[in-house]
């Protein structure tokens, strides 16, 4: 803890120096003072509404850009991030899902389906010790880290590049692959070499090719393709640890399962990824959104493509308050208000979308270009998602919100709809009570920014790359005091140099030093160890 805030103090130190205040704190301050003033604060944790302001200040990056929804939002999602942080014991935390405790959670109110999503959004914080400690957590409590499809040595590789500790990764790492060795004892199938989900425990409960085995079981992308992140960042990180045998065998594995869900998963007619049902041959005919999962691991050739069509498709997944979790043509394709309340067989759901956003980002950037699948599909996409968050109240004012699942069409909180009034009973206690899915932190949308729209990615090493897809209409953004490796890293692009007064075009600004500068928006690397 002392070490980090040493960190911290020189960090904040060479940005005050030399290049803070380019965002202006008002921003964040006025978001801050407007989502405490509309919050009913049900439910609090380690930092409530009165120590918002203060707890954001010293951990997020400021971010500004000409588009006011992503910028809201934006403040908005850490706003409600922080509400999750939940304390279990001296330096010890976890990162909850919901805000009440609800029956199917774990330990502390912890549930894995989300897990992935809190490392990487929460790794642009200042303070990495939340998530060292949430690491822990989830190595220590048993099955409970194999409820739900999970990816943790991934999702905690990934935190690294943003925060090394070798140290961490050496305790973890014999639990890594104890867990990995657990997944294909319960989840392998030797017959086919793939492994099986069910679609509730895939986080995607009532989905069309769910329906297509009597205990919804399925070969699905998406268990297959987070095996394959997790065999691929383990073989990475025994590299990292001096365990030669370990990466060949992982990489090995990594490479039989991609071939694999690209040779069997992969539906030529359809072009598109699809759910085989649990001891079949055939597909289901339905495109389902989690097929764009392979792409989130960068796993698809590129001949695979054409499926992003589907993404900006009506008849696929595009909606008003899209994406769609089913394409929308196919005849179980429906937005109920009856049944379960939560459901994937057409509503939108913000995991779905950021899986989604994230699996786009990474083919933008791992990629060659393609037109129908480039920034422009992002930031269309981003866009509709931001203006989600939102919830009209009776009165008929519209405030911030994020929420379960989402009608496309309407815009409506569906399972907050049907929970107000559930058979004629108010907030089910059995269904986790009021509001339950308030401030719900089953998703992404800071890091969407970040590593996606701006394309601030740390890599192994001291390498940290910029590849902003940013609209070429911006003649302006910046992304201020970011904590990447002990540095404190800025971005910022000022077409005309007189937004910021510090000159004309893309600059990476390493603890208040110009590190690297092109004229237009363009792909830099800076090696953070000059």
């Amino acid at each position: 803890m002392q070490k980090y805030l040493i960190t911290v103090v020189i960090a904040l130190y060479s940005a005050a120096v030399f290049g803070s205040g380019l965002v202006s704190d008002k921003i964040l301050s006025d978001c801050v003072s407007e989502f405490n003033a509309a919050d009913e604060e049900l439910f609090k944790n380690e930092i409530d509404n009165s120590q918002a302001l203060a707890f954001l200040r010293s951990n997020i990056p400021l971010f500004e850009c000409p588009d006011s929804a992503l910028q809201k939002t934006y403040y908005f999602r850490w706003w409600t991030y922080r509400k999750h942080i939940k304390k279990t014991g001296e330096n010890e935390y976890v990162i909850t899902e919901f805000l009440p405790k609800v029956p199917w959670s774990g330990l502390h109110n912890a549930i894995a389906c989300p897990a992935a999503f809190h490392f990487g959004e929460g790794r642009w914080l200042k303070n990495p010790d939340y998530l060292k400690s949430y690491a822990r957590y989830w190595y220590s409590c048993g099955k409970n880290v194999r409820l739900y499809s999970f990816w943790p040595a991934h999702a905690i590789l990934e935190f690294y590049k943003n925060f090394p500790d070798i140290e961490l990764l050496r305790e973890l790492y014999p639990k890594m692959k104890e867990n990995f060795a657990a997944w294909e004892s319960e989840k392998l199938d030797s017959r086919n070499g793939l492994f099986w989900q069910t679609d509730n425990r895939d986080g995607m409960e009532v989905s069309i090719s769910g329906k297509l085995d009597e205990k919804f079981r399925g070969y699905r992308a998406t268990i297959n393709s987070y095996m394959y992140g997790e065999s691929l960042a383990i073989s990475e990180i025994a590299t990292l640890l001096g365990e030669g045998a370990d990466a060949k065998l992982f990489s090995e594995k990594a490479d039989e399962i991609k071939r694999l869900i690209n040779d069997k998963l992969w539906d030529g007619e359809a072009r598109f990824y699809k759910v085989i049902p649990y001891g079949s041959d055939k597909f289901s005919d339905a495109r389902e959104l989690h097929g764009y999962t392979p792409w989130y691991f960068s796993i698809p050739p590129f001949e695979y493509s054409d499926a992003w069509k589907q993404l900006s498709d009506s008849g696929g997944f595009k909606a008003p308050y899209g994406p769609t979790t089913a394409e929308q043509r196919h005849s179980g394709f429906e937005v109920s208000y009856t049944g379960h309340e939560c459901q994937w067989n057409g509503p939108s759901w913000p995991y779905a979308t950021t899986i989604t956003l994230v699996a786009l980002a990474n083919f933008i950037n791992d990629y060659p270009h393609c037109p129908w699948a480039d920034k422009h599909l992002y930031f269309e996409t981003l866009q509709t998602y931001a203006m989600s968050h939102r919830r009209i109240l009776p009165s008929g004012e519209r405030v911030m919100w994020i929420d379960e699942n989402l009608n496309p069409y309407t815009g409506d909180w569906i399972s907050r709809t049907r929970l107000e009034n559930w058979n004629g009973e108010a907030w089910p206690k059995g269904k986790g009570g009021r509001e339950r899915g308030k401030d719900y932190n089953h998703s992404e949308f800071c890091n969407l920014i970040i590593s996606g729209l701006l394309g601030i990615r740390p890599e192994i090493g001291n390498i940290l790359s910029v590849n902003p897809i940013v609209p070429d209409s911006w003649d302006w953004f910046c992304i201020e005091d970011m904590l990447i490796k002990g540095r404190s890293v800025s971005v910022f692009y000022d077409k005309t140099g007189e937004k910021y007064g510090k000159g004309k075009g893309l600059f990476v600004i390493v603890d208040g030093k110009t590190a690297a500068h092109s004229d237009a928006v363009s792909k830099l690397k800076v090696d953070l160890s000059q």
